[in-house]
C-alpha cells in the first residue's frame, strides 16, 4: 500500500484515537474519523507486543494489509481509519484474518455490504 494511503504520525493516530468512534470484534478493533475533504482513505495499522515477538507481528501486519488491499476499492473513501490486532490473531490463517477483518469492517459501515469476499 503506497505511503499516501497510511496514517503514519503519533498526532494523527491521536486524533482519530480522541474521536472515540470505534467497533471491534474478538479479533480486531477499528477506529475511525470522518475527512470529507480527503480523496481517498488512510489506514494505521498497530499489532502490540501481547500478539508475539516482531516475526508474529510482521506476519499479522502483512495480512491486514493484503486483505485491505484487495478490499480498496469497495472501502469507504473520505475516512481515516486505525485497525488494531487483539492477541488472539496471532496463528490465524489468511482467511481467518480476512473474514475477521472483513466482519469488523462491515460493523464500521466502512465497507459495502454487498461485499462477498
Amino acid at each position: 500500500m503506497r505511503k499516501s494511503y497510511r496514517v503514519k504520525k503519533e498526532a494523527e493516530f491521536q486524533k482519530v484515537f480522541e474521536k472515540h468512534d470505534s467497533v471491534a470484534n474478538r479479533m480486531f478493533v477499528v477506529y475511525q474519523m470522518d475527512k470529507p475533504d480527503q480523496k481517498h482513505f488512510r489506514v494505521g495499522i498497530s499489532v502490540g507486543k501481547k500478539v508475539g515477538n516482531a516475526v508474529h507481528r510482521n506476519w499479522v501486519k502483512r495480512r491486514i494489509r493484503q486483505t485491505l488491499l484487495e478490499l480498496k476499492p469497495d472501502l469507504k473513501q473520505d475516512v481515516d481509519f486505525l485497525v488494531i490486532a487483539r492477541p488472539r490473531v496471532d496463528g490465524l490463517s489468511m482467511k481467518e484474518v480476512k473474514q475477521n477483518l472483513i466482519h469488523v469492517l462491515k460493523l464500521a459501515k466502512l465497507l459495502d455490504e454487498g461485499e462477498n469476499k
